[in-house]
């Protein structure tokens, strides 16, 4: 059941991010999956290790969405350069 929460709140998460930041990207389900989970395992190692907030706090999905943002904003810029 875990991987099936997981799944549906990197999906959240990764929408969110695509919703916030600005630019085409043509990510379908699985990358926008994929984008929410790192956007928060990324979130959840920093925020943690810098005492931002700790499991289970409202701040960590806030948290999740802004690095996903950067996440997407890094990879846009890795693909522009290319």
């Amino acid at each position: 059941m875990g991987w099936i929460v997981t799944i549906i709140i990197g999906f959240i998460i990764g929408a969110l991010a695509k919703f916030l930041h600005s630019g085409k990207e043509n990510f379908g389900f699985i990358m926008t999956t994929l984008l929410g989970i790192g956007g928060s395992a990324l979130a959840g190692f920093v925020g943690q290790k810098l005492g931002w907030y700790h499991v289970g706090e409202p701040a960590g999905w806030i948290a999740s969405t802004i690095f996903a943002v950067i996440i997407l904003a890094v990879y846009t810029r890795f693909l522009k350069n290319r």
